[in-house]
């Protein structure tokens, strides 16, 4: 039986007078890959977000409603958020290393949290890029910059660089998106394998990448939930109908 990590209740989310999310229920349980599936604009980015409080940063947002993340109110008064950014890392729709070199980038969040041991430094940053999958490529040119890498390889460099501060989610948006479809398989693997240590949110748009590497799928349509429930069972025999359309190509 799953244990619960995340769960969602009545949330509600506006920017302005323009609500993206409506009354969004959901449970994510731990070391699970959550795909969440939908066309574009249908508020899966906006409900990623609000995972770690990245909406916060814009002035208009306005929300109600609960996420709890191990039973705590991620949203409650005595919530440390910088703390909370690093409980939940995100890797985002293109790769973003800083142009510094690989092993700074890697080094770079814990550095910030204060970590000096030039040992532990290093062991940590090799630890955080075998478990990304890149070691093997990049072991004898630490110091190169990591702008020099391709496009898979910098994206496994900042996956590297979030799972380096120990989050306990990753949110990932769309992260291949930009990929082509070797490195697109290389993150999916990477994902199966991470799970094991993480639980992960997965935006994708698509429908293959969604079966092949998540274990369970929310439909998101207009801000809200159509239908969630485990990937084999959305694919094979979805309940609504709005559903099966989507998924079948139907629109979006």
């Amino acid at each position: 039986m799953f244990k619960l990590k995340i769960n969602v209740k009545n949330f509600n989310v506006s920017f302005s007078d323009n609500q993206i999310l409506k009354n969004i229920n959901m449970k994510i349980p731990k070391n699970t890959v959550t795909a969440l599936i939908g066309p574009s604009g249908c508020g899966k980015s906006t409900f990623l977000r609000s995972i770690n409080r990245m909406n916060d940063f814009s002035s208009n947002f306005k929300r109600n409603g609960s996420i709890y993340v191990d039973g705590e109110d991620i949203y409650g008064e005595n919530v440390d958020v910088v703390d909370l950014r690093k409980r939940i890392g995100m890797v985002f729709q293109k790769a973003n290393p800083f142009p510094m070199s690989i092993f700074e980038n890697v080094a770079y969040g814990l550095k910030i949290h204060g970590l000096k041991d030039k040992k532990e430094l290093f062991d940590t940053v090799k630890r955080s890029l075998k478990q990304a999958a890149l070691w093997g490529e990049i072991k004898d040119k630490l110091d190169s910059s990591a702008l020099s890498l391709s496009g898979g390889q910098q994206q496994r460099l900042c996956i590297a660089r979030t799972i380096a501060i120990s989050p306990e989610v990753i949110l990932m948006d769309e992260p291949c998106s930009a990929l082509d479809p070797i490195s697109t398989l290389k993150i999916e693997d990477l994902i199966c394998e991470l799970k094991r240590d993480y639980t992960i949110v997965l935006v994708t748009h698509n429908m293959q990448q969604a079966k092949r590497s998540s274990d369970l799928t929310s439909f998101f349509l207009d801000g809200e939930v159509i239908e969630s429930g485990l990937t084999k069972d959305i694919f094979s025999n979805p309940k609504m109908e709005k559903t099966e359309d989507y998924i079948l190509g139907r629109f979006g």
